[in-house]
């Protein structure tokens, strides 16, 4: 076989391994075919039969009746607002008694503080900005105690509060002008806990 065939052969072969033999062409469907169609109307899936049962929906038994015992404590809080808890009674300027409002407001809360024994409680004593850092922390200590020393004269247990002063450190208004003052003239209670049984 001279070189030139043999050649041929090669190329013809190699061409062959990588086209190989050329691939019927799709027939065409006819054009003139009239075929109507309808839409069918899709079902619901229905769910394979298994031995797992179907989740149930909590009882009214297995849930909190009293929003009060739930473990978030925002919670509480805003239950006991709703009860009509006051969190904050109010002073007068560089005062730390008790007006009548004020005592009228904590007898409220002592009400409901007792009826929730196992809730503990910080106060926190707040001033306005006027006076010396170290004297609005006096004051406001002050004005947390004179609450605190209230509630447990109204049979709350000593034990179930704390105190803590800001002084003017966290006002809840900021202008300079009076009617932001007495804002910031209070004693802010909080409940944070549950008392150890």
């Amino acid at each position: 076989m001279n070189r030139k065939a043999l050649i041929c052969l090669i190329l013809t072969e190699t061409l062959f391994g990588l086209y190989g033999c050329p691939k019927k062409k799709p027939a065409t469907p006819p054009q003139d075919l009239n075929v109507d169609t309808t839409t069918v109307q899709p079902t619901a899936p229905t769910a394979p039969a298994t031995d797992v049962p179907e989740p149930v929906a909590p009882k009214v038994d297995d849930q909190v009746e009293d929003r009060l015992l739930s473990a978030d404590l925002q919670v509480v809080n805003d239950e006991l607002r709703r009860r009509g808890f006051a969190p904050d009674v109010y002073f007068q300027y560089d005062e730390a008694s008790l007006s009548d409002e004020t005592r009228d407001r904590l007898s409220k809360n002592a009400d409901l503080l007792r009826n929730a024994p196992q809730l503990t409680l910080i106060i926190e004593g707040h001033a306005d900005e006027r006076g010396t850092n170290e004297y609005n922390l006096a004051l406001g200590e002050r004005r947390a105690n004179a609450a605190k020393d209230y509630l447990t004269s109204l049979g709350v247990a000593d034990s179930r509060l704390r105190t803590l002063s800001y002084g003017e450190e966290r006002p809840v208004c900021t202008e300079s002008e009076e009617s932001c003052w007495a804002q910031n003239r209070r004693a802010h209670m909080v409940v944070t806990g549950r008392a150890n049984s």
